[in-house]
């Protein structure tokens, strides 16, 4: 068949890969200029490190792994260690792997098949399905037809808009923002490589997170739902500075100017993508266009990799029936992202306390379980 992807993300790049691989003949289009690399580390959890396995990456993976002895450190404003974060409580297992996005992302390119073409700075203007296939208008103003088309574009999806309706109709929004920009390591010198520290403040998170030359400036705070436009980044560090900018303690100053001079930076609302089913037709959705479980699941990769591999696995088994295809998809991806939303529900008392005494009270418990 002749499918399109739309988002070049872990999803988007490892369906493609997938589906290649079956024999298909793959495009993919991304709205940005480039491969998105920024961010934090990513792991790789539970059955999605058999996945990789399977798509003969996980000894690359590997290699490019990153190893946190430890895990998080909360600091009062002196920069003092005050409580550990336990590794138990990020981790499923001891099988898993973190990765940096940019080492993760570079690898699934390269194993991209000649089969898959990718095409930057173009998304999709409109969809019609007609039954038998689906005509595509881009933005570019090319159009194409295809047999299928997978929604691999986030939590943001434009496929899902076009085919499902709105966003808001889908979205369930956490009470919290997060924020991640790169820093200049010697701007933000004193904590050892491949670490993790953090200041928390009532209802508001600053970090400082390291690895390898790598330094990050990563935000989290509680807030109500705020309108702006996700593509307006200025908007986004406007609302950031409204939170932060006042703050002398621990590094946030520095933090804060690391990432109003980024010029990716990443700011999103931390909500969840819920939907009663992720098809429609000739159209699919998978990883965050589908059931987005945010940061605080930490496992959205691993959701991105094994909805690629079910999928691809499906449309073999089922033969050219995409509807049986994508219903039997849904049965077994389903548990895996329920998993991963529930997951998510205790990650704003952890790492956002909304008072004073919620942090002392976090802090007292992770003390006593050392």
């Amino acid at each position: 068949m002749r499918i399109l992807v739309s988002g070049a993300g872990v999803a988007g790049l490892s369906a493609s890969i997938d589906l290649a691989r079956a024999g298909h003949t793959v495009e993919i289009v991304e709205r940005a200029g480039h491969l998105r690399t920024n961010g934090s580390p990513i792991d790789v959890r539970g059955d999605a490190v058999g996945v990789i396995e399977q798509m003969g990456c996980l000894d690359e993976v590997i290699e490019h792994s990153i190893t946190m002895t430890e895990g998080a450190k909360f600091v009062a404003e002196d920069g003092s260690v005050i409580a550990p974060q336990p590794m138990a409580e990020t981790n499923d297992s001891d099988d898993d792997v973190e990765i940096p996005r940019e080492d993760l992302m570079r690898l699934l390119r390269e194993a991209l098949p000649d089969s898959a073409q990718l095409r930057f700075e173009d998304s999709v203007r409109s969809l019609s399905d007609d039954g038998d296939q689906v005509t595509v208008v881009f933005e570019s103003g090319q159009e194409g037809r295809y047999d299928l088309i997978v929604g691999a574009d986030g939590a943001h999806s434009n496929v899902r808009r076009l085919v499902f309706g709105p966003e808001q109709d889908f979205v369930k929004h956490l009470g919290l923002y997060v924020a991640i920009g790169n820093a200049p390591a010697q701007a933000v010198s004193g904590n050892a490589p491949h670490s993790v520290h953090i200041l928390n403040l009532p209802g508001r998170m600053a970090c400082l997170g390291r690895y390898r030359d790598q330094a990050l400036a990563i935000f989290t705070f509680r807030s109500e739902r705020i309108e702006y436009d996700h593509h307006d980044l200025s908007a986004q560090k406007r609302i950031l500075a409204d939170f932060y900018g006042e703050d002398p303690q621990w590094k946030i100053p520095q933090l804060l100017a690391a990432a109003h001079a980024d010029p990716e930076l990443y700011f999103d609302a931390i909500a969840q993508i819920r939907m009663p089913i992720w098809h429609d037709g000739r159209v699919v959705l998978i990883g965050d266009a589908a059931h987005c479980a945010t940061p605080m699941a930490g496992r959205g990769t691993s959701l991105a990799l094994t909805g690629a591999w079910i999928l691809t696995e499906e449309l073999t088994r089922h033969d050219g029936d995409h509807a049986g295809a994508f219903t039997e998809y849904e049965r077994r991806q389903r548990p895996y992202s329920d998993k991963a939303q529930a997951s998510a529900s205790g990650g704003a008392d952890l790492m956002v306390p909304a008072t004073e005494e919620e942090i002392e009270q976090r802090n007292t418990r992770l003390l006593s379980a050392q």
